[in-house]
């Protein structure tokens, strides 16, 4: 069931919106060379309780941390560790959210470590600008597959891919609700988008095919062809307006 959200509860959200994007800033400010991923998931849950609010991602499901930290042909969950430093040319995806009030934010994106190389480069900028394609597709009245097809049609013109595994979704009193937000479809399809609905657009971009992998651990997603893969997210409202996004200081 997908839940409109009233004008109050969409204050409240924002709070939680606004807390997960400082603390997606401050961790992304953390990428440098040498510096471990648990070092990095430690700020961004200082900063979450320094703001009042609750990492939620953390025990979600069995998850162990506030971040998701994913490096190079990491897609998207892996799980930070002492044992793991970053190094200069790496790209280091992180996935996190805070819950305030009962609502939750939720939002990501891809940092260089270092210098990267062109090629990184162009994936990391091609996978932003397809979120913000998908954004200005989701205006009231429309349907979820102008989303997906927005984010697909940016990204294969640039000869990429996008993941079909793991999608875009409803954000509110739950972390995840309906609807799902894939980011590929066909324009015209899908459920319609109303004023109230507030979702998470996520592309995961590859550099070479779509297929991915889950690791032992049962939350590492890898690419198959262990070609670099990239990630943003924000939380966006419809509103009457158009797109709201909610992720931002």
């Amino acid at each position: 069931m997908i839940v409109l959200k009233t004008g109050r509860e969409l204050k409240i959200m924002k709070e939680a919106c606004r807390i997960s994007a400082g603390a997606l800033q401050v961790a992304g400010r953390a990428v440098e060379p040498g510096v471990t991923t648990e070092e990095i998931d430690r700020l961004a849950e200082q900063y979450i309780l320094s703001q009042g609010g609750v990492p939620n991602f953390k025990h979600y499901e069995g998850y162990p941390a506030t971040a998701c930290i994913s490096i190079n042909n990491e897609v998207i969950h892996g799980i930070p560790s002492a044992k793991r430093k970053l190094r200069a040319g790496d790209i280091v995806s992180i996935d996190l959210g805070a819950k305030y009030e009962g609502y939750h934010g939720d939002n990501a994106a891809t940092f260089a470590c270092g210098d990267i190389s062109e090629e990184a480069k162009r994936l990391m900028d091609t996978t932003r600008e397809s979120l913000y394609e998908g954004i200005r597709a989701a205006v009231p009245g429309g349907r979820i597959g102008d989303i997906g097809h927005a984010v697909q049609q940016y990204v294969e013109e640039r000869g990429y891919s996008v993941v079909r595994q793991f999608v875009g979704h409803g954000v509110g009193t739950n972390l995840h609700e309906a609807p799902e937000v894939p980011n590929f479809g066909t324009p015209g399809r899908g459920i319609r988008l109303m004023p109230g609905m507030t979702i998470a657009i996520e592309p995961m971009v590859n550099a070479g095919k779509p297929g991915v992998e889950v690791l032992s651990d049962g939350w590492t997603v890898l690419t198959k062809d262990g070609s670099l893969s990239a990630h943003f997210e924000h939380t966006v409202a419809i509103t009457a307006d158009g797109p709201k996004i909610m992720t931002v200081i």
